[in-house]
């Protein structure tokens, strides 16, 4: 399984919305959602908000077989929810999904995750939103 990693400053003015925005995918946009992320093959989609002194900043993770292919997937779809959804990170971060991807290298500098034998069966990422 491979992972993708980023950031997306939440444009000034706009962190209630952006909030709004995740509620809706938490909420009644639901469903759309894990099937936008299923047509996008990833198995796994992370959100965090952390605040710093430039203003508040989404850290993304994204996972699944091949996650890089996804954005382009994403750009090129003409789907209801993908449209609704491409425009809210246009609005939200000032990003246009519906351009294919650039080249934005990221190295992975630090990689630790315990051996399966090592941990108890209930194991998991820490829910940092605790």
């Amino acid at each position: 399984m491979a992972s993708v990693a980023f950031i997306a400053p939440v444009l000034p003015g706009k962190l209630d919305a952006w909030k709004a925005f995740h509620d809706q995918l938490d909420g009644p946009r639901r469903r759309d959602f894990e099937e936008q992320q299923r047509r996008l093959g990833l198995v796994r989609h992370r959100v965090w908000l952390q605040e710093t002194l430039e203003g508040p900043v989404a850290l993304v993770v994204q996972e699944g077989e091949e996650p890089e292919r996804g954005r382009a997937i994403l750009a090129a779809s003409t789907h209801p929810f993908d449209a609704w959804f491409k425009e809210q990170i246009k609005e939200l971060h000032g990003i246009d999904l519906s351009e294919p991807p650039g080249e934005s290298p990221v190295t992975l500098f630090v990689d630790y995750l315990e051996q399966a034998g090592h941990r108890g069966p209930e194991y998991d990422l820490p829910d940092f939103n605790a």
